[in-house]
């Protein structure tokens, strides 16, 4: 071979291999394309994808589904004068384009349970009567089960929950920080025996079948928490779990704490709840680094002295400020069966962890073994937020809410800021 058949032998040699580059990138282009597409564009464990079912529904807060895959939703702002949206998937293609509103009132909280969905405003709670399919009957004429609760602009909204005895536990939130004097300024103490807990900063017990209910005839089942919005009733020893909203600016103390402390302090805890618990607010917060209920410094605490033994422990504690606003307890079958009866939480996300970077827009995952957590909590779903970049900011695309399993075992997830609805779902 003489001099110019090498040199052609190399640029053929040259172009084919470059043809296969351009082929093989080509492929993982389109392979990374497909993998996107089929998980929504979030990161889970092998095996799991995700789809987006519903867009630009508003603002979706908490979620429920039927027998038949029907979705109830609730919305934290009237869209056409509507609070409560029901989606259906009429032609099967999985996307639910049909969509009927009723309800004339904001909120969180909604549940379907033995024929009836249960929804709340910022002050009450409503019944509505199911038929055969679990549609709504009367639309325009509810049950008022729970009125005239506290709501005052600050940790207004109202989740809830039903046990199997005929009863429902709803989150009266607190509104204030830390119950000082004058909320949320440097310095200023905590009321002497904070009178915000007579009706708010709990979990209020009521009846499922009693209409009218006011604090009167409602009960306080748990105090001591400031705002509850994800709860769910655990089956496997039938006991209330709720995921606790820690306090905020603990640097209102600076000769106690820095701006890295107040980042990240105190833990959002997760409570098994049992009747006559009191969680510490607002004379405590749990550092999960001492592993301890600390005094909050506007009762006297210093960051050291630890609180009183009264208060209750939590059964797990998760990084500050995320903004826990969902839970649910799995009991499916499609998921793994490490999955089973463990617990999902939908995390929020910051806004006050600067100037550390900003935390959550994810769901996270903890197993649970005869009603208690077997291990720790790890992410089960990230990428609501878009990148590390928006998550750091705090300005996530998609924002986490609430949670629901679907008769099938897969697991939505609500997005109370653009008004998506993912559907995750497993490839056995």
């Amino acid at each position: 071979m003489n001099i110019f058949e090498k040199l052609d032998y190399t640029i053929l040699n040259y172009k084919i291999n470059l043809s296969g580059a351009v082929i093989g990138c080509a492929l993982l282009a389109l392979v990374s394309h497909q993998t996107k597409a089929q998980t929504a564009g979030l990161t889970m464990p092998a095996g799991f994808k995700a789809e987006i079912i519903a867009e630009n529904t508003g603002r979706p807060r908490h979620i429920t589904v039927t027998k038949k895959g029907d979705i109830y939703v609730k919305l934290f702002r009237k869209v056409d004068d509507k609070g409560i949206l029901m989606l259906q998937d009429k032609d099967g293609d999985g996307k639910y384009e049909s969509r009927t509103s009723f309800g004339n009132y904001i909120g969180t909280g909604i549940y379907l349970k033995d024929s009836y969905l249960y929804a709340s405003s910022d002050e009450g709670v409503f019944r509505y009567k199911l038929d055969a399919n679990e549609h709504v009957i009367n639309p325009d004429k509810p049950d008022t089960l729970v009125k005239g609760l506290v709501s005052r602009r600050q940790h207004e909204t109202k989740s809830l929950v039903l046990d199997n005895d005929g009863n429902m536990y709803v989150n009266i939130g607190a509104p204030s920080n830390s119950c000082q004097v004058n909320d949320r300024q440097p310095g200023s103490p905590g009321q002497v025996n904070c009178p915000i807990l007579e009706t708010a900063g709990g979990i209020w017990q009521f009846k499922i079948d009693k209409m009218n209910q006011s604090y009167a005839e409602g009960v306080r089942y748990a105090t001591g928490l400031r705002n509850v919005v994800g709860l769910d009733w655990n089956k496997q020893n039938n006991a209330l779990f709720v995921m606790q909203h820690g306090r905020d600016q603990l640097t209102m103390f600076p000769e106690y704490y820095d701006v890295k402390q107040s980042a990240e302090l105190p833990a959002e805890c997760m409570y098994m709840i049992k009747q006559g618990d009191n969680a510490g607010w607002p004379y405590s917060y749990y550092d999960p680094f001492q592993k301890k209920n600390i005094l909050a410094p506007e009762y006297g605490g210093d960051g050291k002295k630890e609180a009183d033994s009264k208060f209750i422990n939590p059964v797990a504690a998760f990084p500050a400020h995320m903004a826990p606003n969902g839970l649910l307890f799995y009991t499916g079958n499609m998921f793994p069966e490490r999955y089973k009866n463990g617990a999902f939480v939908a995390f929020h996300g910051s806004w006050n962890r600067a100037p550390e970077p900003q935390k959550g827009f994810l769901v996270a995952f903890i197993p649970f073994k005869d009603g208690k957590p077997s291990g720790e909590w790890e992410t089960f779903a990230d990428g609501f937020s878009g990148s590390p970049e928006k998550t750091a900011s705090g300005r996530a695309d998609h924002k986490p809410c609430g949670l629901a399993m679907g008769p099938d075992g897969a697991l939505y997830v609500t997005d109370d800021s653009k008004g998506a609805i993912y559907k995750i779902s497993y490839n056995k």
